[in-house]
Order: C-alpha cells, then structure tokens, then sequence
C-alpha cells in the first residue's frame, strides 16, 4: 500500500469514530457513525467473506444504518502481515485472519497452530464453540502488544500439501520440496522436519511463485488451493491434513474502544452468529473445491496412514509443545 493511501485511510478513521472522544461518553458514543472497512484475502463468494457480509447487513438493519461494514476481499487493502499491521492502528477496522499468522503476536494462539492437534474437524468445534475458544480469544484482547480484540473464531477444514513435481503419497516425497508456508516459525520447522524446505511467504505472492518455480507447492485447504487458482499451476493434491489452523476474525482495539458498551454486545452477538453462519458455507464451498480441482484433471492423493507424518513432526512437538502442554491436553480432551 502507498503511503498516501494508508494516510487516507487513517484520516478516515479519525473521520469516523476518533470524534467520539471529543464529547462525553454518554452522548457522543451514542451517536458514533462509522463504516467498518473488514479486510480479507480471500475472494468474492469465500465463506469467510460471505459470513461478515450477513454480518454487515444484520449490523446495518439493528442499527438503522448507523454501523455498517464494507468488506474488501481479494487482498485490496495487501496482504495478511500488512492488513494485521493496519488493523492494529486502526486503518482496518475489522481482519479475518489465519490464526497462522496471529501466533506470532499472541504466543498463546500458537497451541492450535501445532501439526496434527486435533483429531478431526468436529473437534476443532468444540474448541471454536466452547471455553477454551473463548479462552484464546480473549488473550488476544488482553495482550498489550496485539492492539486487537478476538471475536470469533471461523473454520478453515484441514490444510494439505500441493505441488507441480509429483504426488506425495509418503514422506519420502517431500524431501527436497520447496514449499510454502505462512510466515510461522512452528511451519517452517514442520516441513522441513518432513524433510521439505519450508518457506515463509504471503498468500499473495504464492500462485505466481508456483507458476515460475519459486516454489514447488504449498499446503493449504482446498478451497484456497481451487479458488486462488493454485490448482492451475499445482496438479497434485495430497491429502496430508496435517494442520486444521481455524481463522479469526479480529478487530482494531483502537477502533473497538471508541464504540459503545451497546454497540460492541451487538457487534459480538453477529460476530457469534457468523462463526456459525461460515461453518455451514464452508461445508458446501469445499465440496464445490474438491469436485473442480477432479474436474480439471488435478491428482487427489488420499493418505490412508498419517503416521509416519506424525511421527516425522516429533521434533516440533519437543521444541513447542512444553509450553503448550496445559492448553493441549484440554484441547485433546474435547
């Protein structure tokens, strides 16, 4: 983003919601109007941009339009690292994000960003769902380095490897593989304690790397894989599902302080509503993934025992997992 652009967007903020502290509380807060810019990667249709659209418009509607939210998928305000960052001044006022790339600046989000923790999609729910959820997300509200408050969890299924050399039907084909990760110590160590070359890179830069051989592949979910257009340069799909990394939905605490008692209920009470609404989106927009990447001649790889992946990634376990260790074992007890 150019420098000016990000002081417009800025000013905007001040524009909208920094007036509300230039009055008392009780009257200025009250009447506090703003459009939210929510910021994703994601294109047009994606469930986790579908969801804060129906957030928007239940916003807008209990509002009478006094909040509402204007969504800017595919990337149009940059990429995850620069959107996080102009989250936390209050440029963004809301961010879906990979929970990824929140462990870096929440060290406790790290424990779901661990290889191979949860046994299953359903159990990855009912941590979304229940107190541990909320538990995480309120670290990331407490911290006082984050400058972001945690509203809800999205789901995000289970992250695979792809490649433009070869299927990976054991851990033997990885070795050697240049692939992509998000920008997370803990995945970088995971691939290559597969024997891979794990590279931190931005989600935008990687369907250009795969087509001119920077990388070799990548991992992600399918729905990323069919509809950023990876599958296109990327024909092999191995269903590795090493990783279920839920998204977050996050947004600016600097924005979120000028706002109402009553108006964060609300904006939570829809943010609550959406972490369900996306579940059901995801379901259908995944199978939509897998049947178009059949469709286009993609090879499905299914990996009928992941233990030699598990076994590989011990190493991980032994350098992060300690300070982990309370969080997992309630996770590993849903």
């Amino acid at each position: 983003m150019l420098r000016r652009d990000f002081i417009k967007l800025s000013a905007g903020l001040g524009a909208g919601l920094g007036a509300a502290t230039l009055a008392p509380i009780s009257s200025a807060r009250a009447q506090t109007k703003a459009v939210f810019k929510a910021a994703d990667v994601q294109p047009v249709g994606y469930p986790t941009v579908a969801a804060v659209e129906s957030m928007g418009k239940k916003l807008a509607e209990a509002t009478q339009g006094r909040l509402s939210i204007q969504t800017y998928p595919s990337a149009q305000l940059g990429a995850e690292k620069e959107t996080i960052e102009q989250t936390q001044i209050g440029a963004i006022q809301m961010l879906r994000v990979s929970a990824g790339a929140v462990g870096p600046i929440v060290d406790e989000i790290n424990v779901v960003n661990m290889p191979f923790l949860f046994k299953n999609i359903a159990q990855s729910w009912k941590m979304m769902d229940g107190e541990v959820g909320q538990e995480l997300l309120d670290k990331i509200t407490a911290s006082p380095n984050a400058n972001l408050v945690g509203l809800c969890w999205m789901d995000s299924g289970a992250r695979s490897f792809y490649n433009t050399k070869h299927p990976i039907k054991s851990i033997a084909d990885v070795h050697g593989l240049k692939l992509r990760v998000i920008g997370n110590p803990i995945f970088i160590d995971m691939v290559n304690a597969l024997g891979g070359n794990g590279i931190a890179m931005g989600y935008d830069q990687v369907f250009s790397s795969l087509q001119t051989g920077v990388i070799d592949g990548a991992e992600n979910n399918p729905p990323s894989y069919v509809f950023s257009n990876h599958y296109t340069a990327a024909k092999y799909y191995s269903l590795t599902e090493h990783l279920i990394i839920p998204e977050i939905l996050c947004f600016s605490k600097r924005s979120w302080t000028a706002l109402s008692a009553d108006d964060q209920a609300l904006i939570k009470k829809f943010a609550r509503e959406a972490q369900l609404e996306e579940r059901e989106l995801w379901k259908k927009y995944e199978t939509t993934a897998m049947e178009k990447a059949k469709a286009a001649g993609c090879q499905i790889v299914e990996i009928a025992d992941k233990k030699p992946f598990q076994d590989a990634v011990k190493p991980v376990w032994d350098k992060y997992g300690p300070k982990y260790q309370a969080m997992i074992q309630r996770i590993q007890a849903l």
